[in-house]
């Protein structure tokens, strides 16, 4: 059996995410994911989830696909996070997203 096969998997949400898995999204997707590189599956709520995946030698990580994730890569500067640990999901702060107006479904 490949080693490959015996990796652990993880799902990350945004609020989880490190710089090291940041910087392996970036790499992965430097322009950013399409509709065809994401993974949908159902939880164990029996919610659907959309991920993105990337992988390390020991670990494949799905990455949940958000508005925040799509931002934070778009501004992605590995010089951020010098001064963090590569794994400390405080150094990944939640970006600002525009507000829209005319977009409130609140009826």
């Amino acid at each position: 059996m490949n080693k490959k096969d015996n990796r652990k998997r993880v799902i990350v949400d945004f609020k989880k995410l490190t710089p090291e898995i940041l910087a392996l999204l970036v790499e992965k997707f430097p322009d950013g994911y399409d509709d065809d590189q994401i993974i949908s599956f159902k939880n164990a709520k029996n919610e659907w989830v959309e991920c993105v995946e990337v992988s390390t030698e020991d670990t494949k990580y799905l990455v949940k696909v958000s508005t925040k994730l799509a931002v934070t890569m778009e501004n992605y500067d590995e010089d951020d996070y010098e001064d963090y640990d590569s794994n400390d999901p405080e150094a990944v702060q939640e970006p600002e997203l525009p507000v829209e107006d005319g977009d409130n479904d609140e009826d």
